[in-house]
């Protein structure tokens, strides 16, 4: 007997059809914002990801060497590949771009509760727009598809910060332009370690300065209000006044999209993924509880960096199904799912054929049709017809057949009426919700 590997997850009927309810939201309100669907390959070349993220990423990665000799990888994000399909036609493209995509991803982590080695991610991305109406409008979407699930301002929040806003407040303490990647990366671990770690991290980067600065970084994670952040960037010049225009703006902009409620400035927030360039933000429970339910934010340059030539402002998020289904389960707004089907044709073994080309034809008119396979008594039938769930019997008796009808059965209200075979289609369409058949 063999188990499912580690990390990973089946999908019998009910829990498929929660996990496409998911797949369901993430689509209609996507198209409502006008991004469009698009799909890539799963295995990608290693190095896309080796030159995105560095050769530690390896690690959390499946990667192998193919028939063909290619070292590849199951794809652990979207980022990249997307870039690389951008880049390749950026020239024919119409800007901005408004893509999403729904999509199974691989990492070879330890699993954990709202992680494992497969998972599905909901993607959206808009390249081409280096305003912030941008941030904005994927923000919004964000909000909108936690919305749609029932999740409001009680149950989410969606922590923004940014990365320039950290940049310049680094510098004004001092810290180097080689230092501010690590630095910005300790800062990003500091919330899942202990202080004397983020010293030692900081202190490994900025000899003598560790506690020092463990000190003052804390002091600006603790500006948690609009106002105070600007007061602060106001204080690092012109490059710092622009900027506190920029959060004035966007801010204004998400109160325009009826979003705000659900956003907390929060600079403890930096994303650790070096490659991002502006505005970031993550979701969480608001209870605080469990892992971030979504992250994204501004990705300017990183098209360039991987297609060596294209340069396109660039900025998305990204939703992983495990952390969402788990919020919404706890909330109790996943719905349950009952599968059935639409009608249940019970007949004669001698009438089978005629059964059978009956029920092709209501396919084909786009009713979900079933029979039993086994020949049986029209008691067995019934009682089959009973647990599949169906709304109607569809019943080819002896009597009915001799005079070329069928009789349909409500198999909810027990009302029975007899219709000409040829009409079968057309009653069923009209059906007239009271109890009864209209014919």
């Amino acid at each position: 007997m063999f188990d499912t590997l580690p990390g990973f997850r089946e999908f019998p009927p009910d829990a498929c059809a929660r996990r496409n309810h998911l797949f369901r939201v993430f689509r209609t309100i996507a198209r409502t914002f006008d991004f469009q669907e698009y799909d890539v390959p799963v295995l990608e070349p290693l190095d896309l990801y080796l030159e995105k993220s560095g050769e530690e990423i390896a690690n959390q990665l499946f990667h192998f060497e193919d028939k063909g000799g290619r070292k590849v990888a199951l794809r652990p994000e979207l980022t990249p590949t997307l870039a690389r399909m951008v880049a390749a036609r950026a020239n024919s493209l119409p800007k901005p771009v408004k893509w999403f995509n729904i999509g199974e991803h691989f990492r070879y982590e330890r699993p954990q509760k709202g992680r494992g080695r497969s998972f599905y991610q909901f993607n959206a991305d808009l390249i081409g727009e280096v305003g912030i109406d941008a941030d904005a409008e994927l923000i919004a979407l964000l909000c909108s598809i936690f919305e749609t699930f029932g999740l409001g301002n009680k149950e989410v929040v969606v922590r923004l910060s940014d990365r320039v806003t950290w940049v310049l407040f680094l510098a004004k303490l001092g810290i180097s332009e080689e230092a501010r990647p690590a630095t910005l990366d300790a800062i990003d671990k500091s919330e899942r370690r202990k202080p004397e770690q983020t010293i030692e991290s900081l202190e490994s980067t900025n000899p003598d300065r560790g506690k020092e600065l463990f000190e003052k970084i804390q002091e600006i994670k603790g500006l948690n209000s609009l106002e105070e952040i600007i007061k602060r960037l106001e204080e690092c010049g012109e490059k710092g006044t622009e900027r506190a225009q920029h959060w004035q703006g966007l801010i204004d902009r998400l109160e325009a999209h009826g979003c705000e409620p659900m956003i907390k400035v929060d600079l403890s927030i930096v994303r650790g993924l070096a490659y991002y360039t502006g505005f970031v933000y993550e979701a969480f429970e608001a209870t605080g509880q469990g892992r971030a339910l979504a992250g994204g934010g501004r990705y300017d340059h990183l098209i360039k960096k991987l297609s060596g030539n294209c340069d396109l402002p660039a900025a998305g998020f990204a939703i992983g199904d495990m952390t969402l289904s788990d919020c919404l389960e706890s909330n109790n707004l996943l719905p349950r799912y009952i599968t059935a089907t639409d009608l249940f044709l019970v007949f004669e073994e001698t009438e089978r054929d005629l059964g059978v080309r009956l029920s092709n034809r209501l396919r084909k008119a786009g009713y979900s049709t079933t029979y039993s396979l086994k020949s049986s008594g029209f008691g067995k039938q019934f009682k089959d017809a009973g647990k599949s769930g169906a709304r109607y019997a569809i019943i080819l008796g002896e009597e009915e057949v001799k005079n070329a009808q069928a009789k349909v059965k409500d198999l909810r209200s027990g009302t029975e009426e007899k219709c000409k075979i040829t009409s079968i289609v057309e009653m069923i369409e009209h059906w007239d919700g009271e109890g009864g058949i209209s014919q």
